[in-house]
């Protein structure tokens, strides 16, 4: 039972990456610009996919959503990290990094199953290709995008709930650069078994089940591959899912790591690295790896470029 003249912990500091001004300033700057090319080529992708009808298809869809999460994502941190480079008051009240925790944990998770969905239609048009429009049609589409939205909602109002059960009193320093639910687990006063063991378990479901369903899509998609006689077509099928899947590993194994088997002490720089792999460079290198090799959508691309200098 805690004692009535124990003060409790309204605000957070945030320790970020580094004390050092020098490196805080470069770092202000290295990560202003990698956070406007982020949200310049996730946003970019959104709004040419919603303006060029030829992309109106579910891959794109749910590309576009992809880039729509990663620039939540981005966004939800970032913004606050530049802040606190700068400043020397890295300070946070308790809702401001609930709302933080929330509105990423959102995104992470609607960005799981996005990548499920993903890689379902991938099978879906490789395996049953004259049956691809009625196996994902448009409406289907549409309900698999808000429902991984929608899951992402409700899944974090759980964990956010857990954390106001948690009272804080030993510490207000968090030994990261957003606000993340294992280091507040490490500070709180009140035993934290429950909610560390609901972030194993949720961790362990949604992640186990979004990826066995890419697994298990890939393995069918692969099969079908092999069964297709031309080698220029094996080639274009093979590319249609390369980028998915490089983004998926990416995605995947920094997760795995950060929530799963996560590192131990107070201060892991293993766990900051891991977090901001996830956070700010995975945001930043998704536009480019799905759309790079993607003749179509560079060719939607090109095309609005044309029509803007012919505006001028």
């Amino acid at each position: 039972m805690m004692e009535d003249n124990v003060t409790l912990v309204t605000e957070f500091v945030l320790t970020g990456l580094t004390d050092n001004p020098k490196f805080q300033l470069l770092l202000f700057f290295i990560f202003l610009v990698i956070y406007l090319i982020t949200m310049m080529g996730n946003i970019g992708l959104v709004v040419l996919v919603w303006m060029d009808s030829h992309l109106h298809t579910p891959m794109y869809v749910f590309l576009s959503s992809l880039a729509f999460a990663d620039a939540w994502t981005s966004s939800s941190v970032t913004p606050k990290m530049l802040i606190n480079l700068l400043s020397k008051d890295k300070s946070i009240s308790l809702l401001e990094c609930m709302a933080q925790f929330y509105f990423f944990g959102v995104s992470a998770t609607a960005e799981c199953f996005l990548l499920a969905v993903m890689a379902y239609d991938r099978y879906a048009a490789i395996c049953y290709p004259l049956l691809y429009p009625v196996r994902m049609s448009n409406s289907l589409c549409r309900q698999l995008v808000i429902a991984s939205y929608t899951l992402g909602f409700l899944h974090l109002m759980i964990h956010v709930g857990l954390l106001f059960r948690l009272t804080f009193c030993r510490s207000n320093i968090i030994h990261h650069f957003y606000c993340e639910i294992l280091p507040l687990f490490r500070i709180s006063c009140t035993d934290p078994s429950l909610n560390s063991l609901v972030t194993f378990i949720f961790s362990v479901f949604i992640q186990s089940f979004t990826l066995a369903t890419i697994l298990v899509s890939y393995t069918y998609v692969f099969f079908a591959i092999l069964r297709i006689k031309s080698e220029q077509g094996r080639s274009k099928a093979f590319s249609t899912c390369s980028a998915h899947l490089f983004s998926v590993s990416l995605f995947y194994g920094t997760l795995l790591i950060m929530y799963v088997f996560p590192g131990s002490g107070v201060a892991s720089n293993q766990d900051i690295m891991y977090s901001l792999f996830y956070t700010v460079i995975i945001p930043l290198l998704n536009p480019f790896i799905y759309s790079l090799r993607n003749k179509e959508v560079l060719g939607a691309l090109r095309k609005m470029i044309k029509k803007e200098r012919s505006l001028k």
